[in-house]
């Protein structure tokens, strides 16, 4: 059921939805006016009452305007990894609505500390007790509750607009929401780098100076699910995913290898279950099986069970301001940016 009603929301979320499927937005209007009004009220709310500062750590939120699948988490594993090789003891705070994530950062970047909980202000504490002198918030920007030196915002380019506020829409708050932001990363998967200019320029138009970056999330090599160097899929492919971009997973690992690929996806952050890797391998048939890092680390324990699956590795590849990037983490270390009073803080 829950895979099922997340396919709809994406389905109904495209711009060129089918005329039923647009009639489904259209009544789910309402309800999108009183999240409207909810977050507009919980936003004035804490612009008002301000933020809680935690003393001692220098704290940096990477988050979005829409849910699901806009590289939040590569870009704050980048940035996790950045400030490791600066010298600087970082550590990542994430509520942790699935554990893919979790696991993520610890593989990528053992030295990093991964703090999880509901209670950011707990996190945060945590980090600076374990020796963090910097700390990044994996999905915070509408986590008011907790002060934070820098506000980063990614907007995925192939995100549909006029943006749509849930649940007629994928977005958590409107357009103007960036105004709360001190920079903003556009990524792209299958769009083009002049799409990705035409989204900068729109920013620009309302935002002077906001635009730091942008990159695109890339194919760049296959590991076996304890993560070792291993070919590419050879024949027809089953593309198993429960990432909340399916598609695109499926879209690259066809372009990459020319391969006949049929997707199996799950719902975001869904658990595999022995049942569901019995169900997998039956869907194959013989088939190899592509799976994403996210997937990869859930399936890790069913190795034995799927034998030959292959982990399509991604990275971050900039289309323009790494540079920029790398100025702002400098200045974050440094402490040369800063809190404003009453400009952050809880979901």
């Amino acid at each position: 059921m829950k895979r099922a009603l997340w396919r709809l929301a994406r389905v109904s979320w495209r711009e060129r939805a089918s005329g039923p499927i647009r009639g489904l937005t259209w009544l789910l209007g309402p309800l999108s006016w009183l999240w409207a009004r909810w977050t507009s009220s919980r936003n004035r709310y804490y612009d008002r009452v301000g933020a809680t500062r935690v003393e001692g750590i220098r704290m940096a939120s990477v988050g979005n305007l829409a849910v699901g699948g806009t590289g939040k988490t590569p870009l704050t594993g980048w940035m996790a990894g950045r400030l490791v090789e600066r010298g600087v003891r970082a550590a990542v705070v994430l509520r942790g609505y699935g554990r893919d994530e979790v696991l993520l950062h610890r593989r990528w970047n053992p030295a990093v500390a991964v703090i999880v909980g509901p209670d950011r202000i707990a996190g945060a504490r945590a980090a600076r007790e374990g020796g963090a002198e910097v700390a990044l918030l994996d999905d915070g920007f509408q986590h008011r509750r907790l002060a934070r030196d820098l506000d980063l915002v990614v907007l995925a380019v192939e995100d549909p607009r006029p943006l749509r506020l849930l649940p007629a829409g994928p977005y958590r708050e409107p357009w103007s929401g960036l105004a709360r932001a001190d920079a903003v990363v556009l990524t792209r998967r299958g769009a083009s780098a002049q799409r990705a200019r035409a989204l900068a320029r729109a920013v620009e138009a309302d935002f002077p100076g906001l635009v730091r970056a942008a990159v695109h999330l890339a194919p760049a090599g296959w590991t076996d699910l304890d993560g070792m160097p291993g070919a590419p899929p050879e024949g027809r492919v089953l593309a198993v995913a429960t990432v909340a971009r399916p598609e695109d997973f499926r879209d690259d690992v066809a372009r990459v290898t020319g391969s006949d690929v049929e997707l199996l996806e799950f719902a975001d952050h869904h658990e595999y279950t022995a049942t569901d890797v019995r169900g997998i391998v039956r869907r194959a048939a013989g088939r190899t099986i592509a799976v994403t890092e996210k997937d990869a680390v859930k399936l890790a324990p069913h190795a034995g069970a799927l034998v030959g699956a292959r982990v399509m590795v991604q990275e971050l590849r900039w289309d323009w301001g790494e540079e920029a990037m790398g100025s702002l983490l400098d200045a974050l270390a440094a402490g040369e940016v800063g809190v404003e009073s009453g400009d952050e803080g809880v979901t």
